[in-house]
């Protein structure tokens, strides 16, 4: 099992930014991706961001493209999502997850092992 804790969100303006964190424990060796995705009121899980543990390699929703960028930071097991430029309609519950298939692009949910919580982030116009 992987215990996944959010952190980071909040209530933002326009134009503003967010950095959210997600902190790893638990049999975090299996990892190969780890990812975010958020969730409006009503609407679908969706992808945001995905980073290949190993390698660095990341993908993103074109929705977020050029405003968002995801990191990890290996010796501390923890996930980033660094958000500019946020927008009202990027207001959601923002969840990490792990993955441990080996595949790509790993943007949909099912594809993906273990989740978090969430943290809320609101973004005011």
């Amino acid at each position: 099992q992987v215990q996944l804790v959010e952190s980071g969100g909040g209530l933002v303006q326009a134009g503003g930014s967010l950095r959210l964190s997600c902190a790893a424990s638990g049999r975090t060796d299996s990892t190969y991706a780890m990812g975010w995705f958020r969730q409006a009121p009503g609407q679908e899980r969706e992808f945001v961001a995905v980073i290949i543990w190993s390698n660095e390699w990341a993908g993103y929703a074109d929705s977020v493209k050029g405003r968002f960028t995801i990191s990890r930071d290996g010796a501390k097991n923890t996930l980033y999502l660094q958000m500019n430029s946020l927008k009202p309609d990027d207001t959601a519950l923002y969840y990490c997850t792990v993955s441990r298939l080996r595949s790509w692009p790993l943007t949909r949910a099912h594809q993906y092992d273990y989740w978090g919580q969430g943290t809320q982030v609101t973004v005011s116009s």
